[in-house]
């Protein structure tokens, strides 16, 4: 077994302290997958793979991304809530992993509604 070095801990410390920052909801934005059955079966697992993937990639620590239960529109799954703190929710529906790419650049860094995917604006909030 490799001994652990100094830096090594500094890296888990910090990767843990980000981790500490999502689950206090300390972040600008949170994702919400909705993977029920319906969702699951269209495709949400490729969506949800996506996109935590896009995060790692681009090194994002503050958005927070969730998964739910069916959303109630099985016909236009896989779908996925989008909320930035003080705008309303957006829902997007008929996902593909190049759409929440899509999305997740222009609406989650940018906070530009991508309206060609999205079914509506508003409604609950949990952030």
């Amino acid at each position: 077994m490799k001994k652990l070095k100094i830096g090594d801990l500094e890296k888990i410390r910090e990767k843990v302290a980000k981790t500490r920052v999502l689950r206090e909801g300390k972040a600008r934005a949170r994702i919400t997958v909705h993977m029920g059955t319906c969702g699951i079966a269209a495709g949400a697992r490729d969506i949800l793979t996506t996109l935590m993937s896009e995060i790692e990639k681009k090194k994002v620590t503050d958005v927070i991304v969730t998964t739910s239960g069916c959303a109630g529109l099985c016909s236009r799954e896989p779908m996925a809530t989008v909320e930035l703190i003080d705008k309303p929710p957006v829902k997007y529906v008929d996902l593909t992993p190049e759409k929440i790419k899509k999305i997740f650049a222009e609406h989650v860094m940018k906070g530009n509604i991508v309206k060609e995917y999205a079914l509506a604006v508003g409604s609950e909030t949990t952030h």
